[in-house]
Order: structure tokens, then C-alpha cells, then sequence
């Protein structure tokens, strides 16, 4: 397999969050002892297209012989390598409430690249106290110097919407270089930095307007449907 840099414009976040989705796929793959695959049979199994596949990939090399297929093992290696996971990132959750206890106890984290090294708050009976894991709960006047000693590269903000733009400013001055938001709000950092919002809200509205269209869309029995003359 070929590699190279891409050129040109940044890769965008479409083309990141899909080689992710084919990383699940070739993860699957393997579970299942598959060897080799095509970008077609690939598509089917997890309905995907096998044209994206190809153009997602040709933007950082070449991939896979013709007529026989990606390597599943190979492949993998090469997407773990592209987004960065072959190296132990450093994560801390800002916020140990429910979410941010669930987030720490996920066990997934640790063994795809990303290692959850401490959660910080503020309140004096979450403070000095640990999630099911071990993580400890710090304070978070203690959030600089635990990011420069142990070299933080993401921070997830898992606090309430009328207290994370400060919560944002405090990780950013810190020198954690990405952020992921799960606040329902916009915050505003310097560009230097990285900011991923994750808005269960809006996600749910849409799923609510989905199912809504598709009650709009379903015929009442028995009732007739006024047809609009032709427009001349």
C-alpha cells in the first residue's frame, strides 16, 4: 500500500468521520476471520457506497490489488495510522456527573487509542473521589498543571451550557489543544484550537421531525386527497 500526505484543501470532517464508520467495518471483519475484501462486498455487507470507499481512500494512497481486494488486516493498520489512534492520546473529562461518570467508565476508550487519565470538577463531594474505573475526580484548579505534566491532547466537556465557555477558556489556556463539547451551546476559543459539539438535543429533534414527516406522509384511511387543478 502506497501512502502519501494529502494535498490540496484540509481534509474534511465527512471524509474523517467515514474512514472511522470503515474502521468499524474492518474491526467486524476481522471478528469474523475475513482475510481480504473488495470495496464492493465491503459496501454491501455494511450498505455503504463502494465508490466513496474508493474515492475516501485515494486521498491518502493506494490501497488494496486489483482483482483481489483490501488486506483487512493492512487496511485496518493503515486507517489506525491515518487518524492518528497508533499513539496513546491523553483525554480528560471536565465534569463528573452523570455523563461525564458515564463517558469515563466506558471501557471502549482505552482500547481504541484514547486513554482517560482524570475527571475534574469543582463540587466538594465529587472532588478527592474516583469513577467505577479508578479515574480520579480532581479539582479543577489542578487542570494545567495535570495537562502540562502529562501532556493532555483532548479535553471533553461534559458541564452544564451557562458554565462551559469558561470551563473552554480554562482548557484552552491550559494548552489542551481539542475540545469536544457535549454542552448545548456554541463556546468561542481561539482557532488554534480544535471543537467538536456533540448536541444530543438537535439529534433528537431530527429524529423527531423524521418521524413527524413520515406521520404526515402516510394516507388517512378513508380519506380522499383534494387533487390541485394544473397550473395552465
Amino acid at each position: 500500500m502506497k501512502r502519501r500526505q494529502p494535498r490540496g484543501n484540509p481534509v474534511s470532517d465527512l471524509i474523517t468521520q467515514r474512514l472511522s464508520l470503515y474502521l468499524r467495518c474492518l474491526d467486524e471483519l476481522e471478528r469474523r476471520e475475513v482475510a481480504t475484501i473488495s470495496s464492493h462486498h465491503l459496501a454491501e455487507l455494511f450498505h455503504l457506497s463502494s465508490a466513496q470507499i474508493r474515492k475516501d481512500l485515494a486521498t491518502f494512497g493506494e490501497f488494496g490489488v486489483r482483482g483481489v481486494g483490501y488486506s483487512v488486516a493492512d487496511l485496518k493498520r493503515s486507517l489506525i495510522h491515518i487518524l492518528g489512534l497508533d499513539r496513546d492520546l491523553k483525554v480528560v473529562i471536565i465534569g463528573a456527573g452523570n455523563l461525564g461518570m458515564a463517558l469515563a467508565d466506558y471501557g471502549g476508550f482505552n482500547r481504541e487509542g484514547f486513554r482517560i487519565i482524570a475527571l475534574f470538577d469543582v463540587a466538594p463531594g465529587k472532588v478527592g473521589g474516583a469513577c467505577r474505573n479508578g479515574t480520579p475526580i480532581l479539582h479543577l484548579s489542578e487542570l494545567e498543571k495535570v495537562a502540562q505534566r502529562d501532556g493532555v491532547q483532548i479535553a471533553v466537556l461534559a458541564v452544564p451550557a451557562e458554565v462551559v465557555q469558561s470551563v473552554a477558556e480554562a482548557a484552552a489556556a491550559a494548552g489542551i489543544p481539542a475540545l469536544l463539547n457535549f454542552a448545548p451551546a456554541r463556546i468561542r476559543i481561539p482557532p488554534a484550537v480544535s471543537v467538536r459539539n456533540v448536541d444530543l438535543k438537535i439529534q433528537l429533534e431530527s429524529l423527531a421531525f423524521r418521524l413527524a414527516s413520515t406521520r404526515r406522509a402516510v394516507p388517512v384511511p378513508g380519506k380522499r386527497v383534494r387533487r390541485r387543478p394544473p397550473t395552465p
